[in-house]
């Protein structure tokens, strides 16, 4: 593989200074660099951002623009709104219970936590309307290499059928219902 890792995912905010804000409070990711510029440096158009970058751990960077010379942020009207998200993984249940505890506790509206079979979940929003995920593994290791082997398979199907490929259907049998 030529990726050795992804350097960083960027998307739009509101106002930076909240988002810092939020990010600290809610997920204690810290602010690890910035960068405003009068024009892109790609394209050379004139247009005034703040880039910030926060440390989402392990090397991982989560970054946004702040561009006030924009239209309003929106969202595509043609995808639902569960689709998009960003998933932050953290060690265990328990860490990410008191990760919906302190989101709670700052006014959010949490879902979850949600059982997938091979990890549990809680979503929220954050101040830009990003949906946000935080999600702890609980799968076993025979669980991942077995869902591995059928994903190609499970993919070729769902190409020529665009139905539910059933490969993978013990994992809503009740012994991972729990």
């Amino acid at each position: 593989m030529l990726v050795e890792k992804i350097h960083h995912v960027a998307y739009r905010c509101k106002d930076a200074k909240e988002t810092v804000q939020f990010y600290k409070t809610v997920l204690d990711m810290d602010l690890i660099g910035a960068i405003a510029e009068d024009k892109v440096p790609s394209t050379k158009e004139p247009d005034p951002y703040m880039h910030l970058f926060l440390d989402a751990g392990n090397g991982n960077i989560l970054a946004f623009f702040e561009l006030p010379n924009s239209p309003p942020m929106g969202r595509d009207p043609n995808t639902p709104e569960w689709t998009q998200h960003i998933a932050f993984q953290v060690k265990d249940v328990e860490t990410m219970l008191s990760v919906k505890e302190r989101a709670e506790k700052a006014g959010l509206s949490v879902l979850g936590p949600t059982n997938h079979a091979i990890f549990k979940s809680i979503y929220f929003f954050d101040p830009s309307g990003h949906r946000l995920e935080v999600a702890a593994w609980t799968a076993t290791d025979d669980m991942l290499k077995s869902m591995k082997d059928v994903a190609h398979a499970m993919i070729d199907e769902w190409s020529v059928t665009k139905q539910p490929p059933r490969h993978t259907a013990w994992l809503h049998s009740s012994e991972f219902a729990n």
